[in-house]
């Protein structure tokens, strides 16, 4: 079984960056998507962004322009570059890796902006 370590979230102040990261265990194989989505109390998990083995990448409306998701040489680690955070962006960040055989999520990390 596959495992999501996810790690980075926090406490940030308006307009404050954070990045965070997900790491894949228990596997050597690369993944065909990796991506985040988050969840805000009351809300649907929503799609952040996401990345394909190609190099891929596809975005929230929401996020576009302040959110960059890359990975470290496509191997199964993605990073989510959070720039000029809002108070709308106070969710729990979710990784989720689409691998060959198998779809896996992490535990969630949470992220806070506020003042």
């Amino acid at each position: 079984q596959v495992q999501l370590v996810e790690s980075g979230g926090g406490l940030v102040q308006p307009g404050g960056s954070l990045t965070l990261s997900c790491a894949a265990s228990r596997t050597s194989r690369s993944f065909n998507v990796m991506g985040w989505y988050r969840q805000a109390p009351g809300k649907e998990r929503e799609l952040v962004a996401t990345l394909t083995r190609g190099g891929i990448m596809n975005y929230g409306d929401s996020v576009k322009g302040r959110f960059t998701i890359s990975s470290a040489n496509a191997k199964n680690t993605v990073y989510l570059q959070m720039n000029s955070l809002k108070p709308e962006d106070t969710a729990v960040y979710y990784c989720k890796r689409v691998g060959p055989y198998s779809t896996s999520w992490g535990q969630g990390t949470q992220v806070t902006v506020s003042s």
